[in-house]
């Protein structure tokens, strides 16, 4: 396992992360999968773990935080998030100085923690102004109940202020931020990339696999694979993937990393990692040999020829209007 500096700070985080979003608790067999899923990522040395007050309603963060304490805290790295509804109240949701503050004492007891290393806003709340959620996570900074801060799915506009707002009130950084990105959704290439580069900002993306568009499992006039995500998925994110075009381009993907010898998930995980922003690649793992597969892909430098070709099939064009 390689790691890499969470932007321009000193944290270093596994190349390759392990996600609380799709773990399956559903009885004791699960759970015992999932613990051993967790402490396989130690073997392997993965050292990031990513999870959220709403993935199954604080239960993840309870089971995490229990595997965790098995280990060294100084160990790991480990992540929680903040923004949607935790009940029924007015206030509990979004990221207003009392959610956000009552709800990371949740989240510490959950996880039986003193501090946690990242705290995300899951989301952006139009509701509260950004000036009192930065102040916010600036002041948790510096009590020492998390360590850094960043956020998830904002636009860049919202990332630029946050950041600004930092640096004009001498508060403390907006260090990382948590996108979705993966081959087949590259929109922070466009510009947050670049944000981030130009403040030191770490990356650390979830989804990389494209809810399992880019395994390879997924065929173009083949059934949906047996308990699949497809099959099960309340909200369908696969399924409205599954486009023709897509499966196409699966299949031209196929070809590539047969030609080095590699699963597409690997070639897909090491194709993020290929840009030195990206600190870590949060991936999930319903068992232990998905998560082996998956920590293949940290130091796997893909040839030019390849990613030229890869290029080629992703066929991708950023949407730039030119003013003036």
């Amino acid at each position: 396992m390689k790691y890499r500096n969470l932007g321009n700070h000193g944290l270093k985080t596994s190349e390759i992360a392990l996600g609380s979003w799709v773990t399956d608790l559903n009885g004791a067999s699960a759970q015992e999968i999932a613990r051993e899923t967790v402490n396989a990522a130690f073997d392997e040395g993965v050292n990031f773990f990513d999870c959220a007050d709403a993935y199954s309603g604080g239960d993840a963060e309870r089971f995490l935080g229990k595997v965790l304490g098995e280990h060294r805290r100084s160990e790991y790295v480990v992540s929680s998030k903040v923004f949607f509804p935790m009940g029924r109240g007015a206030n509990e949701w979004g990221l207003s100085r009392k959610h956000i503050t009552e709800q990371l004492d949740r989240t510490l007891k959950n996880m039986r923690l003193d501090y946690l290393d990242l705290y995300f806003c899951h989301r952006f709340d139009p509701t509260t102004p950004i000036e009192e959620t930065v102040e916010t996570l600036s002041d948790l900074v510096k009590a020492g109940k998390i360590l850094y801060y960043g956020v998830s799915e904002w636009s860049p506009v919202q990332i630029s202020e946050a950041i600004h707002i930092a640096r004009e009130n001498h508060l403390r950084p907006l260090s990382v931020i948590q996108p979705q990105y993966n081959m087949a959704d590259r929109y922070i290439e466009d510009e947050i990339i670049g944000i981030c580069e130009r403040y030191g900002v770490g990356i650390t993306p979830f989804s990389p696999l494209a809810q399992g568009l880019l395994t390879g499992k997924y065929r173009k006039g083949q059934p949906l694979p047996e308990g699949s995500r497809a099959t099960w998925q309340a909200d369908r994110q696969i399924n409205n993937l599954l486009t023709e075009e897509n499966l196409d381009k699966v299949e031209k993907l196929l070809r590539v990393a047969d030609g080095l010898g590699v699963p597409l998930s690997v070639l897909a995980l090491a194709w993020i990692l290929r840009n030195r922003q990206i600190s870590s690649v949060i991936t999930g793992a319903s068992k232990p040999s998905q998560l082996r597969t998956n920590v293949a892909a940290s130091g796997l430098e893909i040839p030019a020829d390849a990613l030229e070709e890869i290029e080629k099939i992703l066929d991708y064009h950023p949407f730039v209007r030119r003013i003036g």
